[in-house]
Order: C-alpha cells, then structure tokens, then sequence
C-alpha cells in the first residue's frame, strides 16, 4: 500500500522510494532534506535523529521510547499514532523557516552531547561499579 500511495494521490513525480541508501551518501540526503521524520512506535535509541541534527536538518520524531532522549528539545515531537498531529508538525516546519533555523541550531547543540567515546567511558565505569 505504502509504495503505491504516491500514485493513488497524484503525486508520483515527487516521491522516489529508494532500495538502500550506502553510508557515504547519507550526509547529501541529510543535508538537502526540507525535515527529517521518524514516526516510529519504538527505537532501541535513534543514530539516526543525531545523523541528522549533524548534518544541518531539522527533525521530527516520535514522543515515545528512547527518541526524546535522542532529541531532547532540538525536535519537533508526535504522537505516532495521531495523523493529524504529525500532518500539523510536518506543515509547520515547512512554513516556518525561523523554527527551522531554531531546530537546527538546537541540533548542533544536542550532536554534541553524544560520543561514541563517552558511551564508552560510561560503559567501562558502569562495569566496573558491577564488579
């Protein structure tokens, strides 16, 4: 259903589903998207809320399971279950250009809270209080 949904509306010319996406390709999609949106019902934390947020583009994310701690206030949040609700949010930040230019000064502000290099100082003294 979902992938022919952009005909059934008319709009197939606009909408392009891509199969995969490698790695080093990432920061163009990021940095010439209008949002980026996760809708999810559940993440384990969210990489790529912070990708995005690295990369100079404003989010929209779920307000359930680990993604506010992914966000913190440098997103726009819905109820994934609400359609109106993410409608509102997705027309909001593609009216808006100073909550736009707000989002994504927040996200740089966030990125910097998360390192790969922290987490593994966390670890590491989390297993040592444990022993």
């Amino acid at each position: 259903q979902i992938l022919k949904a952009p005909e059934r509306f008319g709009i197939s010319k606009k909408v392009k589903f891509l199969d995969s996406v490698a790695d080093y390709e990432l920061p163009a999609f990021y940095k010439n998207a209008q949002f980026f949106i996760l809708p999810s019902l559940y993440e384990g934390f969210g990489l790529p809320v912070l990708e995005s947020m690295q990369y100079g583009c404003p989010v929209i994310i779920s307000n359930v399971s680990s993604l506010p701690e992914a966000g913190g206030d440098a997103c726009l949040y819905v109820d994934p279950e609400d359609v109106s609700d993410i409608t509102s949010k997705m027309e909001k930040l593609l009216k808006d250009q100073s909550l736009r230019e707000e989002l994504i000064k927040k996200g740089y502000q966030q990125v910097k809270k998360f390192s790969w290099e922290k987490t593994a100082k966390e670890t590491i003294e989390a297993l040592k209080s444990i022993v």
